[in-house]
C-alpha cells in the first residue's frame, strides 16, 4: 500500500506550501515538495532515493516538513527550503524490504543520473544484496527526470540526500567538490556526524548529488546511523545549519 504523507495544509501560503507534485514514479506514485520561505537562498532536502529499509529518511522528511508546517519563521527570512519527501515513491510502498532499493524498473536511482554514469559498475565496497541497475541509458527514470527538472526550474545553492546506514556526509563530486567538502565540514560540525566518513571503497557512479553539484549546487548524502531511528534532533540542527550556510564566491 502507498504510505501516507503528510496532510498538514498551509496557513500562510506566502511562507510555505506543499504538497507540490514535481511527477509521477514508474507506477504513477506522486513524487512530492513542500516549500517553505521565500526567499533567494535556496536549499533542497531530499528523502527517500532508496526505499526499503531506507525508509527511516522518508519518515525524517515528514517530521521535518511537520516542524517547518507549524515553524516557517524558522527559515530565514531570505532563504527557501524545499523538502522532498520521497524520490523513490514505488520503493517506498516496500519497507524494510531489500527490493525498495530500486524504483519499479529495479533502477538504483543514486545510479541513474547523468554525470559520471555508467551502465555498470564495481560492486566491491558497495551494496550488493540484490543485482540492480543504473537504467538502458542516464536520466532514463521518470523520478530522476522529476528532480532535474525541478532543480533547473529552481536552482538551488545547496543539497542534502539522505541515506541510511552508514553515518556522515559525503560530499559530491570525484574528486571532491571543493564546496561540498567545506558544506560537509560546516554540517559536520554543527551535527557531530562524522566528516571524512567511514569510506567502503564503493565508486559512485550516475549519484544524484554529483548531478546536482554539476548544476551548480554544493551537495551530500548523509548517512543516518541506524536504518530505523530518523534522529530527528539532530537533523533539525543539521538544516537549521544548513540555511546558514552560503557557498564561497
Amino acid at each position: 500500500c502507498i504510505r501516507d504523507s503528510p496532510t498538514i495544509q498551509p496557513t500562510n501560503d506566502a511562507l510555505w506550501e506543499g504538497p507540490i507534485v514535481i511527477g509521477y514514479s514508474v507506477e504513477e506514485r506522486p513524487i512530492e515538495i513542500w516549500r517553505f520561505g521565500k526567499g533567494p537562498r535556496k536549499y533542497l532536502v531530499i528523502a527517500g532515493i532508496h526505499g526499503g529499509y531506507e525508509i527511516n529518511t522518508i519518515e525524517l522528511a515528514d517530521q521535518l516538513i511537520a516542524y517547518f508546517s507549524r515553524k516557517p519563521d524558522a527559515v530565514p527570512s531570505d532563504a527557501t527550503l524545499f523538502i522532498l519527501r520521497s524520490l523513490n515513491p514505488d520503493g517506498e510502498a516496500l519497507p524494510h524490504k531489500k527490493e525498495g532499493r530500486a524504483n519499479a524498473n529495479d533502477v538504483d536511482l543514486n545510479r541513474s543520473f547523468p554525470v559520471g554514469w555508467s551502465p555498470t559498475w564495481s560492486r566491491d565496497g558497495c551494496w550488493d544484496l540484490l543485482e540492480l541497475n543504473a537504467g538502458p541509458y542516464p536520466a532514463s527514470e521518470p523520478e530522476t527526470i522529476a528532480l532535474m527538472a525541478f532543480v533547473l526550474e529552481n536552482p538551488v545553492i545547496a543539497v542534502i540526500s539522505y541515506h541510511s546506514a552508514a553515518p556522515g556526509f559525503y560530499p559530491a563530486g570525484e574528486p571532491a567538490d571543493p564546496n561540498s567538502v567545506a558544506l560537509s565540514e560546516y554540517l559536520s560540525n554543527a551535527t557531530g556526524y562524522p566528516y571524512p566518513a567511514y569510506y567502503t571503497g564503493c565508486y559512485m557512479t550516475g549519484s544524484l548529488v554529483d548531478w546536482t553539484m554539476a548544476a551548480g549546487a554544493a551537495g551530500a548524502d548523509v548517512e543516518l546511523s541506524t536504518h530505523w531511528d530518523t534522529e530527528f534532533d539532530v537533523n533539525l540542527t543539521l538544516v537549521l545549519a544548513l540555511l546558514r550556510w552560503t557557498p564561497e564566491e
